[in-house]
């Protein structure tokens, strides 16, 4: 299986107006992240806020984004809950709208072992005719797929990657060695991914990218050839990637995309808006870095 995609991918954010979807903004968003040179839109993931949508919200902005993209990068969807049940509706839907593949977080909460992950991501594989990305992110859901189990899960012919937010390069070595190259390995962390391409993955699903899209399309393609230039751009982001940090994601991202116009700063609860001082230090450092390249 090709890969869906190689480069930079967006988690992107869900703008609302008094707690409803944004539309119009999501997709000015869109059109922006394109036009950048991102290379796919992930959409109902961590940093859309999928755990707090509903299900007509969900389908909204897969449909937005599917007729928004039309066919220029690939679509894929968040529909991995802790329910297989619920995984395997949500992902056959996303699937009747035209998304082009599927991401599917582990189990959270009830959690599993690790046969029992290979015979939740194999249910869902079964059930679809779309290629699969696993998401591991232990901090997230307090579990982890063991390297082990992600070669037998690569086997299957719908599973085709992995997004590893780890931040753990002995796990992606591991990973690595365990598969082969037709397998994707995405990183979920901005401020590794110059070591994570360095070490054989082969992109970045980002959060950053939501408003520095050009900057790491560019970081991705100084990383292929010229990896001095790479890590002058890393350099030049980090100060505002660790920044981003300063709140649960997609707190501080969203600051940021509703300062370039992209939706009011609206998160939904449990999630609240940073300190007014925090967000204001947050807006400072990216307008002070968007000017340094202007």
């Amino acid at each position: 299986m090709t890969h869906l995609f190689t480069g930079i991918g967006v988690a992107v954010t869900a703008p609302f107006r008094h707690n409803e979807i944004d539309a119009e903004s999501f997709r000015r968003h869109l059109e922006f992240l394109m036009d950048n040179g991102v290379q796919s839109l992930i959409i109902n993931g961590t940093t859309g806020e999928g755990s707090t949508l509903t299900a007509a919200e969900k389908r909204q902005l897969l449909e937005i984004a599917v007729q928004t993209a039309g066919g220029r990068v690939p679509v894929i969807a968040g529909t991995g809950s802790n329910s297989t049940e619920a995984s395997i509706a949500a992902s056959l839907e996303a699937q009747e709208i035209g998304v082009d593949g599927l991401m599917l977080i582990t189990p959270y909460y009830n959690k599993t072992s690790q046969r029992g992950l290979v015979a939740h991501f194999t249910a869902v594989a079964d059930a679809v005719e779309l290629p699969i990305l696993l998401y591991n992110v232990p901090s997230r859901t307090g579990m982890t797929i063991t390297p082990e189990t992600v070669q037998a899960l690569s086997m299957h012919s719908n599973i085709a990657g992995l997004k590893d937010a780890t931040s753990d390069f002995n796990y992606l070595s591991q990973v690595k060695l365990l598969t082969d190259d037709a397998f994707a390995l995405y990183s979920g962390n901005d401020d590794s991914v110059l070591p994570f391409l360095a070490l054989g993955g082969h992109g970045l699903i980002s959060v950053a990218a939501n408003v520095l899209p050009a900057d790491y399309a560019a970081l991705y393609e100084q990383a292929q050839t010229d990896l001095a230039a790479a890590r002058s751009i890393h350099y030049r982001l980090y100060p505002l990637i660790s920044a981003l940090g300063a709140d649960v994601n997609p707190i501080p991202v969203k600051a940021l995309t509703a300062h370039l116009g992209f939706g009011e700063y609206e998160v939904r609860l449990p999630l609240v808006p940073l300190e007014e001082d925090v967000r204001q230090n947050l807006v400072e450092l990216f307008d002070g870095l968007r000017a340094e390249v202007q």
